[in-house]
């Protein structure tokens, strides 16, 4: 168990099927209705309120309902979903809603939306199955609730349809979807043949692990309207779909001072709790790091992962990243080098020190190509230098226990 790992369970996913980690990205609601409008999916008339002040332009039919928009489900549940019938319920509301706390996420923004009658509420996704390898469809009767209950519950409610990538998803595929989840009306069954492939477009042009509608309203005259849309993409490919990164990158997504600039240097950080650095080249490895120093009794202060092929300017900001950081009392760094240099590594180590200062203790790790080299570099520096990660990780948890005394 990484316990010391907790945090990152949620923004990481293994992708079984492969081996590799996954960085997702979900999108805010109204960023997603924003793909599926584009798509032609239908969602409720609505705006997007970053201050109190906005509520003023309402042009809307009351009632509304008012949404949090936080990267997370059950929100309703939590106090993030209310519905107001007026001008003034609505300014109260919003009041109270901005720049509150749900879930630990502070909300910055909130989506006001018309109140939209339906007949019955669906569920539709598209999704990535890991241990198939390839895309599938889940369906259900039971729209507006937690799809991992309804399916431990009542199996029988959730219809599950695999997609080949290499042929797409096919009229009778949808259509026996909808037939298992009771849609019988042809009118009807097209419109969710309609639906069903628009979500897929969206899956496949932007790389998704998920798009998902829950709920899915079925309106008095046949039409399909996403009440509720999510839509998570790999971060990685965001740099292949440029409308797209520009629209994340366009709003405020939370991230701290110190995440951004990592993400402008091209690493991945994550703030914890504790005050030992790690760095490492891999997320497996560099979990596996931290989860070394929580074994040895040390507490880790991040996740690091300066990734595959890091050149030395790469490698430089992420330690001064953590020699800058008041909270982190020493560092450990994990290196094992294949595409990454273990000497590129060294010199980043070795500028970084030579622009911040050595005020913490720093022990390395270094094996792989370059290393003799990499180990020269270091060594004029008298920085400590391990073969055997675990005395690596012990040999940091005794210097900052030692500093603490």
């Amino acid at each position: 168990c990484l316990d010391c790992c907790v945090e990152l369970l949620v923004l990481f996913s293994v992708s079984l099927g492969c081996g590799l980690w996954v960085v997702e990205l979900e999108l805010y609601e109204f960023e997603s209705k924003r793909l599926f409008v584009e798509k032609g999916i239908a969602v409720p008339r609505g705006f997007v309120v970053e201050r109190v002040e906005d509520v003023d332009r309402v042009s809307l039919r009351f009632p509304l309902v008012v949404k949090v928009q936080i990267p997370i489900s059950s929100r309703g549940k939590l106090g993030g979903v209310v519905k107001v019938g007026s001008i003034e319920e609505l300014r109260s509301v919003v009041a109270k809603l901005l720049d509150s706390y749900v879930a630990g996420f502070r909300v910055r923004r909130l989506l006001v939306e018309e109140v939209i009658d339906v007949v019955k509420e669906l569920y539709l996704a598209i999704a990535i199955d890991r241990a198939e390898r390839r895309p599938v469809i889940l369906a259900s009767s039971v729209g507006g609730m937690d799809i991992e209950e309804v399916a431990r519950r009542e199996p029988w409610r959730v219809v599950k349809r695999f997609i080949d990538p290499l042929i797409g998803v096919r009229d009778y595929e949808l259509r026996y979807v909808a037939y298992g989840i009771g849609l019988r009306d042809p009118t009807i069954v097209r419109e969710f043949i309609r639906v069903a492939k628009a979500m897929y477009s969206i899956f496949t042009e932007y790389e998704c692990e998920l798009v998902e509608s829950n709920p899915l309203g079925l309106t008095s005259d046949g039409k399909l309207v996403a009440l509720d849309a999510k839509v998570v993409v790999d971060d990685s490919a965001l740099y292949r779909h440029r409308d797209l990164e520009e629209m994340v990158r366009s709003v405020d997504r939370g991230y701290s001072e110190v995440e951004v600039r990592a993400r402008e240097h091209g690493f991945s950080y994550i703030e914890l709790d504790g005050d030992i650095g790690v760095i490492g080249n891999g997320a497996g490895l560099t979990m596996a790091t931290m989860d070394l120093v929580q074994y040895y009794g040390g507490k880790p202060a991040n996740f690091l992962d300066i990734g595959g092929g890091a050149r030395a300017e790469r490698v430089r900001e992420a330690v001064k990243l953590l020699l800058e950081n008041p909270r982190v009392r020493g560092i450990l760094i994990n290196i094992l080098g294949g595409i990454t240099r273990v000497d590129e590594v060294a010199k980043g180590i070795v500028e970084a020190i030579q622009e911040v200062g050595m005020s913490k203790p720093i022990v390395v790790r270094l094996k792989g190509t370059g290393e003799d080299e990499g180990r020269k570099i270091l060594a004029k520096l008298g920085i400590p230098i391990y073969d055997d990660i675990d005395e690596a990780a012990k040999r940091i948890v005794e210097l900052v226990r030692n500093r603490s005394l």
